[in-house]
């Protein structure tokens, strides 16, 4: 079993605590330094990962690890009628709710204090989950997505956007040196939190990406499962019915 990575480090705090309050920490920060340092790529590859929604035309969504509610407002293109964004960090909600009354989408997108892995939501609630770089800071990765499992109405769809590594040159040196050295850096100049963008290279790479994430899913009961790799294995969009 690999080594717990948390952002902070501290032995009398859980990872789940830990990465409440880097977000906490980053949250006026962190819609600014997401767009800068992924290039606004990330934008695309949330579109891609909204379009795997669209044959099953969902009228309810639920954004696990919302955030700041991007992935959420991506999925207006949907036209569901209710979109509930849940994140265990106050502080990314707080900007979220901003950002959703400022578009004039409040009404259909509510932003929720959630723990991902306890999901207060009855079984077989939502047409479609989606999560955007949320399931690497799970604490334990197997309950969080049983209970996204749980939630989704039989025949919904899970659609899950998370980092990967790549494999092949050139693009497996260029994001080998952008997070060992890029990242960490504007990410310390920026958001004034050192060990937010340190976390996040150490995550990615203690993460069980591709097939053996792919083998998870279905393990835990997950059907149709596929994934779809971005921008040469940057990210990867992993999609399954219930």
């Amino acid at each position: 079993m690999s080594k717990e990575v948390k952002p902070y480090g501290q032995e009398d705090k859980t990872k789940k605590a830990e990465v409440k309050e880097m977000f906490d920490n980053i949250s006026s920060k962190y819609d600014f330094l997401n767009h800068f340092l992924s290039v606004g790529i990330d934008k695309l590859w949330r579109k891609k990962a909204i379009r795997q929604l669209r044959p099953i035309q969902p009228k309810s969504i639920l954004d696990i690890a919302s955030g700041t509610g991007d992935f959420a407002l991506e999925a207006l293109s949907l036209h569901p009628a209710k979109i509930v964004g849940v994140d265990i960090s106050e502080g990314m909600l707080e900007v979220g709710r901003k950002k959703m009354k400022k578009k004039h989408v409040d009404h259909i997108i509510t932003m929720e204090v959630g723990d991902s892995e306890n999901l207060k939501y009855e079984d077989n609630t939502f047409d479609a989950l989606t999560v955007g770089f949320g399931v690497r800071n799970f604490q334990d990765l197997e309950k969080g997505l049983s209970e996204m499992l749980r939630v989704v109405r039989p025949g919904g769809k899970i659609v899950i956007l998370e980092f990967s590594k790549p494999k092949a040159f050139p693009v497996k040196q260029y994001y080998a040196f952008h997070s060992k050295y890029v990242i960490p850096f504007f990410g310390r100049m920026i958001s004034k939190d050192s060990s937010a963008y340190t976390y996040l290279p150490e995550s990615i790479q203690a993460f069980p990406e591709g097939k053996d994430f792919e083998a998870i899913m279905k393990k835990l009961g997950y059907k149709e499962v596929y994934l779809i790799p971005c921008s040469g294995g940057i990210a990867t969009i992993y999609a399954g019915t219930k």
